[in-house]
C-alpha cells in the first residue's frame, strides 16, 4: 500500500522570519546597546521607552535591507546561478528561490519595513531632534539601494563600507543622540570596531558568493580582489577591529573597560587562519563564516559591557 505523503508548508510567520533573515539582526542589537549603553555611562540617562523605539525603528530598517536584497538579488540573477551558497550565511534566504513567497510580496515586505521605520523615525525626530530623519534618510537609501539600481551599491565596490558605516557608526551615534539628545565623538570612536566586524561578516560570507555574483557583474570587493588577495583584505579588517580598540583607549578616547573586548582575539584569529587556508573551499570556509558572526557578537557586547562596568566601578575607584 502506498504511503500518503502530504508536503507541508511552513507557516507565514515562518516564512516571513527566515526572509527577514532574523537570526542576523545581531548585527542591529550591537550598535544600538552600544549607544545606549555610552550615553548611560556618560550621562547617567536611559529613557527605556526610547530605547525599544529605537531597536524597534533599526530592527525594520535591517529588515527592509534583507528583504530588498533578496528582491534584487533575484532580479539580477544571481541568486538562481549560485551554487555554493551555504545556509544561513550565503546566498539570501532562498525564500522566493523555494518558491514560498512571489518577488511582489518580497518587494512589498521590504517597502512596509521601510515605511514602518520610517513612521518610528518621525516620531522620535518630533520628540528628540530633526538630527533622527537624517540618519534615518541615509540609512534607508543605503539600505535599499544596496543592490537597487541606479545606484546598486555593492557593484560598485562600496556595499561594505556603507553596511559598516550603517550598522556601526550611524546606528551606534542614533541611539547615543535618542537618549541624550545630542551628538558625541566617542560614541563614533567606540563604535568603529563594531563597524569593521559587520563589514567583516558580510565580507567573508561574499567569498562563496563570488562566482555568482561576478557572472551577472555584482562586482562587490571579493569580486573585484579575488578570493586568495580577499583573504588577506579580510585579515586587514580583523587586524583593524583591535587596533582600533587599543588605540582609542590609550588616546582616552574610550573607556578603558572596553579592553575587556580583546578577549575574542583567539577566536577572531581562528577565523582568519581557516580563511587565508580555504578561501577557496566554499564548504570548509563555514567555520570563518560562523566565526566572524561570533566575533561580531560577543565583540559588541562586550564593548557595551565595558562601559556599564565603567558606570558601576568608575565612583569607587
Amino acid at each position: 500500500m502506498a504511503n500518503d505523503v502530504r508536503e507541508t508548508r511552513p507557516s507565514k510567520m515562518k516564512i516571513w522570519l527566515a526572509e527577514v533573515r532574523a537570526p542576523f539582526f545581531t548585527a542591529t542589537v550591537v550598535p544600538v546597546l552600544l549607544g545606549a549603553a555610552i550615553a548611560w555611562a556618560r550621562t547617567g540617562t536611559f529613557h527605556l521607552g526610547y530605547f525599544v523605539l529605537t531597536m524597534l525603528g533599526a530592527l525594520l530598517l535591517h529588515a527592509g535591507t534583507n528583504v530588498a536584497n533578496d528582491y534584487f538579488d533575484h532580479r539580477s540573477g544571481t541568486d538562481e546561478v549560485n551554487v555554493e551558497f551555504v545556509r544561513p550565511f550565503t546566498g539570501g534566504s532562498r525564500i522566493i528561490q523555494q518558491g514560498l513567497l512571489t518577488p511582489r510580496e518580497v518587494l512589498s515586505g521590504a517597502l512596509a519595513a521601510f515605511a514602518l521605520a520610517s513612521v518610528i523615525g518621525l516620531y522620535l525626530a518630533y520628540v528628540r531632534g530633526p538630527m533622527i530623519i537624517v540618519l534615518g534618510l541615509f540609512g534607508i537609501f543605503s539600505g535599499f539601494f544596496y543592490t537597487a539600481p541606479p545606484f546598486n551599491l555593492v557593484s560598485r565596490g562600496i556595499g561594505e563600507f556603507f553596511i559598516g558605516l550603517n550598522f556601526g557608526v550611524l546606528m551606534t551615534l542614533g541611539a547615543y543622540f535618542v537618549q541624550t539628545g545630542h551628538f558625541a565623538w566617542e560614541p563614533v570612536v567606540a563604535s568603529i570596531p563594531v563597524g569593521l566586524l559587520i563589514a567583516a561578516v558580510l565580507y567573508i560570507n561574499e567569498f562563496q558568493d563570488a562566482p555568482a555574483d561576478g557572472s551577472v557583474g555584482k562586482d562587490h570587493l571579493v569580486v573585484r580582489l579575488g578570493r586568495r588577495r580577499a583573504a588577506l583584505g579580510y585579515l586587514v579588517l580583523i587586524v583593524a577591529t583591535y587596533v582600533v580598540i587599543v588605540l582609542a583607549v590609550v588616546l582616552k578616547i574610550t573607556s578603558p573597560f572596553t579592553l575587556i573586548a580583546l578577549a575574542t582575539l583567539p577566536v577572531a584569529f581562528r577565523a582568519v587562519n581557516v580563511a587565508r587556508a580555504h578561501y577557496d573551499e566554499y564548504l570548509k570556509l563555514v567555520p570563518a563564516n560562523a566565526g566572524t558572526v561570533f566575533v561580531h557578537l560577543l565583540t559588541g557586547l562586550l564593548l557595551s559591557a565595558g562601559y556599564l562596568l565603567d558606570k558601576a566601578i568608575r565612583p569607587f575607584i
